[in-house]
């Protein structure tokens, strides 16, 4: 894709058809600030550049039927979503509808060569699957902290190797398309945004519980980043007192306390320390725990591994009580592969949030698991993308 909206309007009008799908000028007229005649010249004007296209006739409104367009159905954007253990690459349309998308297992810590031949890989399955030809644009989301406008990670504490490296202009060398960058939590937010549980909510929080721990902040309808693109990295702020040595090199982070990482490490020493027989069993059949072991666990009964969760969601929602006191949100989507503990997990956390914060900002304060899932992450990084090349040059 070469060409760019040449002004807010047209972008506001290729966002509305993002949004909404295929739409008449008529009704597209009436959510934008423009006069039938000034309407009628941006409508052409993206017709002549191919973003959008000609849709049949819409339905009458009385008079003369208007002609619905729509955005170009041949538009590609990959979204690929780098998560600490594993990798998710995405296909969408220009309405961010997921054509396609493979789930790998990788490790982030192999480093960025190793980890980008994995995603190029992957990107070109799905375009020999027939998907695309080639892509209009990518977005990436990495695990960690990212310089935003030069699309660079800053010393993330769980990427060895990481630290300054070009994703954005390496990438977009190699798939020949603009690529955008940005942290795996606030894609996850925008994701949710633009396609789940948070579509109808201008302020929320989303909190992403993983291999760490992180917190996509929504404003008025936009990602929040800070300024250098460390907003939300809730998985460093204390939660215990003098507690646990973490990687970022201070004590007590909630991060090492409650995380998959951590999680997967207190139930192995239940497991070793005969606290669990069901942990127990798990271990020496698996040689290995995870956070979807615990999980399993739990739902077996297992008095241990309820109590690690509700230990670890006591944590967060202690964090995330002090995070609503301050931003007073409309939402907050819990979010992230420990999210298979499920309500155990919810329920702790809401009982902190809703015990330390102020009635005035929990009395209508829905705390909810995010509907996406590992889908929220690819779409969030195609949202990302249009963002980007929908926006006037």
């Amino acid at each position: 894709m070469t060409a760019r909206p040449g002004n807010a309007h047209q972008a506001r009008l290729l966002t509305l058809l993002r949004d909404g799908g295929p739409n008449s000028r008529a009704q597209l007229g009436d959510q934008v600030d423009l006069s039938r005649s000034k309407l009628a010249v941006e409508v052409d004007r993206l017709l002549e550049t191919g973003l959008v296209v000609a849709d049949g006739l819409a339905a009458s409104r009385g008079g003369r039927r208007s002609h619905n367009i729509r955005l170009n159905p041949g538009l590609r954007f990959l979204g690929v979503d780098i998560g600490a253990t594993s990798v998710d690459v995405a296909v969408t349309n220009a309405e961010l509808e997921t054509l396609g998308h493979i789930n790998q297992p990788m490790d982030v810590r192999e480093g960025p060569v190793a980890v980008f031949e994995q995603v190029l890989a992957m990107a070109a399955k799905l375009k020999a699957s027939g998907l695309a030809e080639g892509f209009d644009g990518a977005g990436i989301g990495v695990p960690g902290p990212v310089r935003f406008p030069e699309g660079i990670p800053v010393a993330p504490p769980i990427m060895p190797g990481w630290d300054g490296f070009p994703v954005r202009e390496a990438l977009s060398q190699e798939l020949g398309c603009p690529v955008m960058v940005d942290n795996d939590v606030n894609l996850m937010a925008m994701g949710e945004q633009h396609a789940g549980v948070a579509r109808t909510v201008a302020d929320f929080l989303c909190v992403k519980i993983g291999t760490g721990i992180g917190c996509g902040i929504v404003v008025g309808g936009e990602v929040y980043r800070g300024t250098t693109g460390s907003a939300g990295d809730i998985g460093h702020i204390q939660a215990v007192s003098d507690g646990r040595p973490c990687a970022c090199g201070n004590r007590g982070c909630l991060e090492a306390h409650f995380s998959g990482a951590a999680l997967a490490r207190d139930a192995t020493e239940a497991a070793q320390q005969g606290l669990s027989a069901e942990l127990a069993s798990r271990l020496e059949t698996n040689g290995g725990l995870t956070a979807v072991d615990v999980a399993a666990a739990a739902a077996a009964g297992d008095a241990t591994a309820l109590d690690l969760i509700r230990e670890g969601g006591n944590h967060t929602g202690q964090v995330i009580a002090g995070l609503v006191s301050f931003f007073n949100p409309g939402l907050v989507v819990i979010g992230g592969g420990v999210t298979g503990l499920g309500h155990t997990l919810l329920a702790a956390i809401r009982t902190q949030v809703y015990r330390q914060s102020l009635p005035l900002a929990t009395g209508n304060l829905p705390i909810v698991l995010g509907e996406l899932g590992p889908v929220a992450g690819v779409i969030g990084a195609a949202r990302l993308i249009s963002d980007h090349l929908f926006s006037p040059a």
